[in-house]
């Protein structure tokens, strides 16, 4: 076997192949539906992933308001941010984040789960989040993804 053969394939802006996928999340567990998107964003499903390039897919996920937690972590998981201000720590439970802004609970997961660097934001502008089954991608042709092949 000829070993010198084989060539080490590296992908850039210009080789990756990128493409459009729509994951509905109604009645999926939230964790579990986050990784699976962080790895297809990152492009890690793919035979050419390269580290430090963007070359995931373009990841729409509908029906966000009828995600799912388990156990008692829609009363006891917090979110916590801060105002920038002394004494300006405030709490945010995932009940009321969903009732809120059901959009911000999956996009705060998922973000978590990508790389915090220039590739990270640039990963986390390939997300679509929707509440509703309606979004404005159908000239892109998404193709569905079940969870369950990932």
């Amino acid at each position: 076997m000829n070993t010198l053969s084989y060539k080490t394939v590296s992908a850039n802006k210009a080789t990756v192949n990128k493409e459009w996928v729509i994951i509905d999340a109604e009645g999926k567990v939230l964790g579990r539906l986050a990784s699976v998107v962080a790895f297809m964003l990152r492009g890690k499903h793919k035979t050419d992933f390269t580290p430090h390039v963007d070359c995931g897919d373009n990841v729409i996920v509908i029906n966000a308001e009828k995600i799912d937690l388990t156990g008692e972590k829609w009363s006891d998981k917090v979110y916590v941010r801060h105002t920038g201000y002394p004494g300006g720590q405030r709490f945010t439970t995932a009940e009321a984040l969903l009732k809120k802004n059901p959009i911000g609970l999956v996009e705060k997961a998922i973000k978590g789960m990508l790389p915090k660097n220039r590739l990270g934001s640039a990963l986390y502008r390939n997300l679509h989040v929707y509440a509703g089954t309606e979004h404005p991608h159908e000239a892109q042709k998404p193709k569905k993804i079940e969870l369950k092949k990932y």
